[in-house]
């Protein structure tokens, strides 16, 4: 199969499949330029010749800024040569105006991934294929060259979840930093799957003990509260959201608003679309304003 050009052309039509897209696989370069602009004439060769020298590990695509008005207002291109590099999808790094290759090369650095980015690469597809112990040293490994890698740290959070030590999985999230809007949205999910499941009676025998004790005592919130937590981790939301939202009626502050937290966590774990989520979120809205 012939190998991807090193440099190559793109306009409004492509831009999303050719940069964005393709950015998940390989960083991607961009020069928004025009035939009239004395500085791209000279920055542009150095562009294509450092990609070529790159072998692959990262491309360059060229934006005639006249022939692409809907890229170049998408990226507010108001002085070019603008270059822009995307990795993962999303902008990493910048620069206007002809600049030295040494300044050149400095930017590349920024864009191509880092030690911590293979590692994690590496880690992640352990994981998928079930190697829980190397995704883990690899996860490790990449912390220990930058510390508050993203993904790094999400993939470590989800192992250490997964085989029930949520504290530790907590603090991993929390560790998390310059995470992207995809990773944002995984780190909530998942802190709210953990909490859900952290403090939970965690089992059918125990739920059903916590059962006869809130009809024995129905204004016994701290059954109620460990109730619901318990319903929540065996996947019992619609009850879950009952007992919680009956404490929340009864004492919007016990134990420091922990059901109104466990309600809006099965939310986040639920998803806004979710029926219960927008049959709860009002009932909750009610409890609390009225």
């Amino acid at each position: 199969m012939a190998l991807a050009p090193a440099s190559f052309d793109v306009g409004d039509d492509d831009f999303v499949a050719e940069v964005l897209d393709a950015s998940h696989t390989v960083p991607v370069v961009v020069d928004f330029w025009a035939p009239w602009c004395g500085p791209c004439r000279s920055l542009g060769p150095l562009l294509e010749r450092l990609a070529l020298g790159a072998e692959g590990t990262w491309r360059l695509a060229r934006v005639n800024v006249d022939e692409s008005p809907r890229v170049a207002a998408q990226f507010q291109v108001r002085s070019i040569p603008l270059v822009i590099g995307f990795r993962e999808g999303r902008a990493v790094s910048e620069f206007t105006g002809a600049q030295p290759e040494g300044v050149v090369r400095e930017f590349l650095k920024q864009v191509l991934p880092s030690e911590a980015d293979r590692l994690t690469r590496e880690g992640l597809a352990l994981a998928a294929e079930g190697d829980d112990a190397e995704a883990e040293a690899r996860f490790r490994a990449a912390l220990e060259e930058e510390g508050r890698h993203a993904a790094a740290q999400l993939g470590l959070a989800g192992l250490l979840a997964a085989r029930g030590e949520s504290e530790a999985a907590l603090d991993a999230l929390e560790r998390i930093s310059g995470a992207s809007p995809d990773q944002e949205q995984a780190v909530e999910r998942l802190a709210a799957e953990i909490r859900t499941g952290a403090g939970s009676q965690g089992s059918t025998r125990e739920a059903s003990a916590l059962r006869d004790r809130v009809a024995a005592n129905p204004d016994d919130l701290q059954a109620r509260l460990d109730l619901g937590r318990a319903l929540a981790a065996e996947r019992i939301y619609e009850e879950a959201l009952d007992e919680l939202l009956a404490v929340v009626e009864r004492d919007k502050s016990f134990a420091d608003e922990a059901a109104r937290k466990a309600i809006l966590d099965l939310f986040e774990l639920l998803g806004s679309d979710h029926e219960l989520t927008q049959v709860y979120r009002g009932k909750l809205a009610q409890a609390l304003f009225r």
